[in-house]
């Protein structure tokens, strides 16, 4: 086995724990990595004598930072991004430019993404030639780089947990360099049949399933996904997963209202008072992602106008959608057809004395948690969905007891259960129908089911999440 490590708890994702930004005129600036994920997930580790974060180095700042640490760790830098808690040890992997992109554009974003969230155009994509072959064998190196990174860093014994969609590969190849490791992987994006899984080459399938068969544990949001995952295991490659386990991911809700009562955000909750008054908010807190169907719930509420028009004067749509993946043709273009559709709902139905729409395509979380706290109605319609931990955080904000519209085919739905109002997230009637339900709702039964629907989203927050596979992995 030769020399190993001294973590007994070693972490890997791609996107880690802290960011840092160039900045023009100064020093680099030190972020905390968005996402409650985090939060939970370092407060557990924190918890762990010897733990490690491992993750890539997503900018030529942070190769170069990572490239001047002499054991590749970044000890200690974490006291320098604010609210990251001191202590936590993170290597950052300067993967070649070359290697990430097409490893993280080209593979994991534009092909894994597209199949396990069912987006392809199947009359036109995808088509896998050779030049995406040089794309999977730059995934392949990506994921050689973690397992090799998590070798050398493991004690003898060690627990690794891998995240995500990025690292499908590096279970089995972790497997064969250190056999005494435990190890687990979660998939945070749903799955899907063998019947579609297999639109992957055969050798590519293969070898995805068994990078993750390398591992002793699996773990996904649902039941629905982690059966998916073991059909396609039983049809593909034969086998039975050891150990697949289902974690269904939380929010914390006190971590969350604290940083839901911060200045930034009143500041941006009395700004989103003045634009809708005392209007009924149909909320929204997406990315410009084709999965997560901004444009049918754009088309379900320009429905909802026209064919219930008792709504018109008394309701306001506002969706604040987080730019994603920018450098994707894809996804530019989705973008910009959500644009165009506003401007036709707005041409349709705006009056001197009223706007029917605000769509914002900004990148502004404290405005994001603000129209999470003065939403009515939260409305969630994603294609597919591994959880949603939005509609979850929307339902632990709301001030005012909200009603919820989500897509059958998120995580979240099973979560939160028939106090919501679950629709198909094709079907832009029924959510339209969904819509003018959920404001017709009485405020009783709104309070009632709201109530409900907190207990549930809270029941699984982050570090107990994370927690509950340590226990399970041993």
């Amino acid at each position: 086995m030769g020399v190993v490590g001294s973590s007994s708890l070693v972490v890997a994702s791609n996107r880690g724990p802290l960011a840092i930004v160039p900045v023009e005129d100064g020093d680099d600036q030190v972020r905390r990595g968005g996402g409650g994920l985090v939060s939970g997930v370092q407060a557990a580790m924190l918890d762990e004598p010897g733990a490690l974060w491992v993750c890539a180095a997503l900018n030529d700042a942070e190769r170069a930072l990572a490239r001047r640490s002499t054991d590749g760790r970044l000890s200690g830098i974490s006291e320098l991004a604010g609210s990251l808690r001191a202590g936590l040890d993170v290597r950052m992997l300067p993967v070649d430019p070359v290697t990430f992109r097409s490893a993280y554009n080209g593979i994991a974003n534009s092909t894994l993404w597209f199949v396990l969230h069912m987006l392809y155009d199947l009359s036109r994509a995808p088509s896998f030639d050779a030049s995406w072959r040089r794309k999977w064998a730059a995934y392949k190196r990506y994921n050689d780089e973690f397992a090799h990174a998590i070798a050398d860093e493991a004690a003898v014994g060690a627990r690794v947990v891998l995240q995500d969609y990025h690292l499908f590969l590096a279970p089995a190849v972790l497997r064969a360099l250190r056999p005494d490791l435990r190890i687990a992987h979660f998939t945070h994006i749903p799955w899907v049949p063998p019947e579609y899984f297999s639109i992957l080459p055969d050798d590519v399938g293969h070898d995805l399933l068994r990078g993750m068969l390398g591992a002793d544990l699996l773990g996904f949001h649902t039941s629905r996904w982690a059966d998916d995952f073991s059909r396609c295991c039983a049809a593909l490659v034969d086998t039975e997963p050891a150990q697949v386990r289902v974690f269904p991911l939380g929010s914390d809700a006190t971590d969350l209202t604290a940083r839901a009562s911060r200045r930034d955000v009143e500041s941006r909750l009395l700004d989103l008072d003045r634009s809708v008054g005392d209007l009924l908010v149909i909320g929204r807190v997406d990315r410009t992602e084709p999965s997560k169907n901004v444009w049918r719930g754009l088309l379900s509420y320009r429905e909802l106008l026209r064919t219930h028009a008792e709504w018109r004067g008394r309701v306001v749509h506002v969706v604040f959608d987080n730019p994603s993946r920018e450098d994707l043709p894809e996804y530019r273009e989705y973008a910009a057809a959500l644009d165009r559709l506003a401007r036709d709902i707005d041409d349709e139905f705006a009056t001197d004395s009223w706007t029917p729409l605000i769509l914002e395509i900004i990148d502004d979380y404290p405005a994001a948690l603000a129209l999470l706290r003065r939403s009515d109605v939260l409305f969630i319609n994603s294609l597919r969905d591994g959880m949603n931990l939005v509609a979850l955080e929307g339902v632990i904000l709301s001030e005012r007891h909200p009603a919820v519209v989500i897509s059958r085919d998120t995580g979240a739905a099973h979560t939160l259960g028939p106090d919501a109002f679950s629709v198909n997230p094709y079907d832009v009637s029924a959510q339209s129908e969904a819509l003018h339900a959920a404001l017709s709702l009485p405020s009783d039964e709104r309070a009632a089911r709201a109530a409900r629907m907190r207990i549930a989203a809270t029941r699984l927050p982050p570090a107990e999440w994370f927690h509950a596979q340590l226990e399970a992995l041993g």
